[in-house]
């Protein structure tokens, strides 16, 4: 095997990952055939196949994923290395890649983000939506708002907020069908349903400090809390929504709670990103703003989470 150029590497990163090479020269601001050059020139140097492509498919041949898996490896380690270098520039740049939930990524962090820019110039930000989780490392990821339970990882986490949720419908649906006094009532009424709740089609409430499992059944059910909201608004029946969606409507009487005596599991908004011996500024910066804007005595507290949950707790109370 001749000497390689390392400057190629990158790029053969850069196709594995995008899984075309058109897409690749995209992200890279280069033509596809200047990617198809170099892609030529790294198995002429290595004298082995790496890629089998075809006018449709790329594949990668053995030996090509056994040498991504080591550039990967090696890829890692230079921005470890280039993470520990910005902290004695305190320079905030580079690309901050984020994932987060689609809901609430669109009604807040799109909200926070242009803010966030602002203060770094020199910082690019892409943003994409997915309720489903992403491998951060293996899709290069910087870090990623979760919500709920965790799962046991190598990802390191940060608590962001608490994230009631509440049981709700329209007043018109309510004053059609009258406003439920218990689960056997509650099993009356269409229960807007949403696909992908970590305890499966069960609500799980607290009861008198008893867990309590309920069956909803109902004829509308979607993967996009958002979906949810709107059929709740227009009458359809009773939802089970996040705070951080419902407050506004419930505190302006456009959604009511329902059996506000059931509580539902509080979960939690998570900060989660890889377990790096030097965490890259962009993302320190950027976790401490999430901290400020969203943490005990921030607005988005006092506008979506606290003016519900002292409500319930007068409930509790009554």
């Amino acid at each position: 095997m001749t000497g390689v150029d390392y400057a190629l590497l990158p790029i053969f990163i850069a196709i594995v990952e995008q899984g075309s090479l058109t897409k690749a020269a995209d992200s890279l601001h280069m033509t596809k055939s200047a990617i198809s050059k170099k892609l030529m020139a790294l198995e002429a140097s290595t004298g082995i196949r790496l890629i089998t492509r075809s006018t449709r498919h790329l594949q990668l041949t053995e030996a090509g994923e056994l040498y991504y898996a080591y550039l990967k490896k090696a890829h890692r380690a230079i921005d470890d290395g280039n993470a520990a270098l910005s902290r004695y520039s305190g320079a905030v740049d580079g690309t901050l890649k984020i994932s987060a939930p689609t809901v609430f990524g669109h009604l807040h962090l799109t909200a926070l983000l242009p803010e966030f820019l602002k203060c770094w110039p020199q910082l690019n930000a892409e943003l994409v939506f997915d309720d489903k989780l992403v491998d951060l490392v293996g899709e290069g990821f910087d870090m990623a708002i979760r919500i709920g339970e965790l799962k046991d990882s190598s990802l390191v986490s940060r608590t962001l907020s608490p994230c009631h949720s509440v049981l709700c419908a329209s007043p018109i649906w309510l004053e059609e069908h009258g406003s439920p006094q218990n689960l056997d009532e509650l099993a009356g009424h269409n229960c807007l349903l949403y696909s992908y709740y970590q305890a499966g089609q069960t609500w799980l409430f607290t009861h008198q400090g008893k867990m309590v499992r309920f069956t909803p059944t109902g004829n509308f059910r979607a993967n996009n809390s958002l979906a949810l909201h709107q059929a709740a608004l227009q009458g359809l029946g009773v939802c089970q929504l996040p705070q951080f969606i419902a407050a506004p409507d419930i505190l302006a009487g456009r959604l009511i709670t329902v059996l506000p005596e059931y509580h539902l599991p509080q979960h939690h908004i998570y900060a989660v990103y890889p377990n790096r011996e030097f965490l890259p500024k962009k993302v320190s910066a950027f976790l401490d703003f999430l901290q400020e804007k969203l943490g005990k005595t921030s607005g988005y507290q006092r506008r979506y989470e606290l003016n519900l949950s002292q409500d319930k707790k007068g409930d509790e109370n009554a």
